[in-house]
């Protein structure tokens, strides 16, 4: 049980994929992240360092200022992008109805996910809602008992 859907290379927020499992239908959607934490904020070591000390550290090796210069302009392309919001942070919450009955509107969820990150596909949105899926389908469970236990005293007359 996972999904066949995938979330699109591009994505967007408010997107949803879905599938059936248990007996449930689930519905995967990429919410925006209220968090407005820049990336350098949320990452130790985004920005790549000389010393080795640092969280950035490059690492050892030949040619430390090439590379040390190249991580850089990788970063500040990536803080560039997070800027102009060509990509941000998301939560990807699931869902689980009954036909079409929505029994558990947040049934799970991982939050801090970067979407359309430069030179990301967003494969990532998807194995994180596959992830999941297991919880989403045991918190469905017990929602359909809940519910089935509160309308029992109404089905007996």
């Amino acid at each position: 049980m996972t999904f066949t859907q995938h979330f699109d290379s591009f994505a967007c927020e408010g997107d949803t994929i879905q599938c059936d499992a248990q007996g449930f239908t689930v519905t995967a959607r990429i919410v925006r992240d209220d968090c407005s934490d820049r990336p350098d904020e949320r990452q130790d070591g985004f920005w790549p360092s000389l010393d080795i000390g640092d969280p950035g550290f490059i690492g050892a090796g030949r040619q430390p200022r090439q590379r040390y210069d190249a991580a850089l302009k990788q970063a500040e392309a990536v803080m560039q992008a997070w800027k102009t919001d060509e990509w941000f942070y998301c939560g990807i919450m699931l869902s689980v109805r009954v036909d079409d009955i929505l029994i558990a509107p947040h049934a799970a969820s991982l939050w801090g996910i970067e979407v359309n990150y430069p030179g990301s596909d967003n494969a990532y949105l998807t194995q994180v809602a596959n992830e999941l899926l297991t919880d989403a389908l045991i918190t469905g469970r017990e929602a359909a008992q809940r519910l089935a236990m509160t309308l029992k005293p109404w089905a007996a007359t």
